[in-house]
């Protein structure tokens, strides 16, 4: 290990698929040893993992780290967002948690927002039209389609809480990712005692929410892993706001990251209340606030389509009149939970290449419809998009972002975003620096800006002409003929 100049802390992303951990240099912020390990999650109706593979996938991540992160001073988890987990008295797994993209809860969303006085009353009071993927739709479900689980269930927590229990033996979580659960008022930053009574949840089974620049406790002798006991451990975030801390990201700069979901965001000062649902007024990890709109359907999606052309992802050919709508999992951002791919304008000429194109088209169309409506007005719509995630290197995501947005584009030279923004946290901590402003100091969004191009109206009205077209289609669930 080279020699670091201040002391180390440990930043985790436990995602959808995996969980890194990086040991960060709390002075440079360089990256002084990190660790990855896979997990699995369910195919067929829904999206589940069991929790313990997140343990053990971060036992192996910080074993791969060696002795660099039995010397870190502290540690924070970023995590993957909405995720229902359910313990009981001992804190064991009650059934396989709930993840952010298993849509069985579209019903419970729809009964739940009309039950409890609208999209608008529900953006007031918690900044977000709850669909599908947010936590109270997901123990809605849950109360209906397997009581008994309900009834053994002694504790509810959100993925990252998990984790940072199992580190220090007490149920804690943070307002960023709290507040995509539905059950959390964010004018007040309280739990919705209606909600919960609402839905059947007592407010005893919540973790205790820790202000930004709290410590959420420390190391317990029996984690297990390579820390020493006593290392403190901050409160964590769902990955989106870890990833805005590791970016440093002030008011007004947006981001486009491109993953297993697509998000859209930026940082703003005022409380978002989108009555359309379109975008969550989720809180970040500092005290400001997070507008986020999600796709369910980017990378992997955009993936599928080029496996089953028998295409490389970067195959791409330029070619106007074909629209595939790749809404594989169904589609959160337009909200279609039911909906399943779409392509139109098919014809004897169209090539694999083109059809490929169109999945790109198709995916950034639906983030960048969004992103409108995720930034201040007072927002500089001219300044570079910062395009991060697993997507953000690769050409025909970059271009295809350039050309249907119109903006500049930078990406990030930092890799793990979500990791380095829970080790900006962890080193606050220690320092008593605003996380952001730690990442800023690490200069973790340096990297190379590439130029605007005329924005390609042509495609973007053809998306959105097939897209209101095939509503009836798309809105369709599966039973109906």
């Amino acid at each position: 290990m080279s020699a670091a100049e201040g002391p180390l802390v440990v930043g985790v992303d436990t995602s959808t698929q995996s969980t890194k951990a990086l040991v960060v240099d709390a002075s440079t912020g360089q990256v002084v040893a990190s660790g990855q390990a896979p997990h699995t999650v369910s195919t067929g109706a829904g999206r589940e993992s069991d929790p313990r593979q997140w343990w053990d996938a971060l036992c192996e991540a910080l074993h791969q780290c060696g002795d660099a992160a039995r010397e870190a001073a502290a540690v924070s988890i970023g995590g993957q967002q909405h995720g229902l987990v359910t313990l009981d008295a001992q804190g064991e797994p009650v059934r396989p948690a709930l993840l952010w993209n298993d849509v069985r809860s579209a019903p419970q969303a729809r009964r739940l927002v009309e039950e409890l006085g609208g999209p608008k009353a529900w953006a007031e009071r918690t900044g977000s039209v709850p669909g599908p993927s947010f936590t109270v739709t997901k123990w809605a479900w849950l109360a209906e389609n397997e009581p008994d689980a309900v009834r053994a269930t002694a504790a509810v927590r959100l993925p990252h809480d998990y984790l940072t229990g199992r580190l220090t033996g007490q149920g804690t979580t943070d307002r960023g990712d709290v507040s995509g659960t539905g059950w959390w008022a964010s004018g007040t930053e309280a739990y919705d005692e209606e909600v919960l009574a609402h839905v059947g949840l007592d407010p005893a089974l919540l973790p205790h929410v820790v202000r930004p620049g709290e410590v959420a406790g420390t190391v317990h002798a029996g984690s297990g892993l390579p820390f020493s006991r006593g290392t403190l451990v901050a409160a964590g975030t769902g990955d989106n706001a870890a990833a805005a801390l590791g970016l440093g990201l002030r008011p007004g700069t947006p981001v486009l990251s491109l993953g297993t979901s697509g998000t859209v965001y930026a940082v703003s000062t005022r409380r978002p209340a989108d009555p359309t649902g379109t975008v969550a007024g989720f809180a970040d990890a500092r005290g400001d606030w997070l507008p986020l709109a999600c796709t369910l359907n980017c990378t992997l999606a955009v993936d599928r389509v080029a496996a089953l052309l028998g295409l490389d992802r970067e195959a791409v050919e330029p070619g106007a009149g074909v629209t595939l709508l790749p809404y594989l999992d169904g589609e959160r951002t337009p909200n279609l939970p039911h909906a399943s791919g779409l392509l139109h304008g098919l014809r004897h000429d169209t090539t694999g290449g083109q059809l490929l194109q169109a999945a790109y088209d198709g995916a950034v169309h639906s983030l960048l419809g969004a992103l409108d409506l995720v930034l201040d007005a007072d927002a500089d719509r001219s300044a570079p998009l910062l395009l991060i995630g697993g997507g953000a290197r690769g050409t025909a995501w970059q271009q295809t972002v350039r050309r249907l947005s119109g903006r500049p584009v930078q990406v990030p030279e930092a890799k793990e975003l979500v990791a380095l923004g829970a080790a900006a946290q962890a080193a606050g901590l220690l320092t008593g620096e605003d996380p952001a402003a730690v990442a800023r100091r690490w200069d973790t969004a340096r990297g190379p800006v590439l130029d605007a191009v005329e924005r390609d109206d042509e495609t973007l009205a053809r998306i959105a002409g097939v897209l209101s077209d095939a509503a009836p289609l798309l809105e369709r669930e599966p039973n109906r003929h």
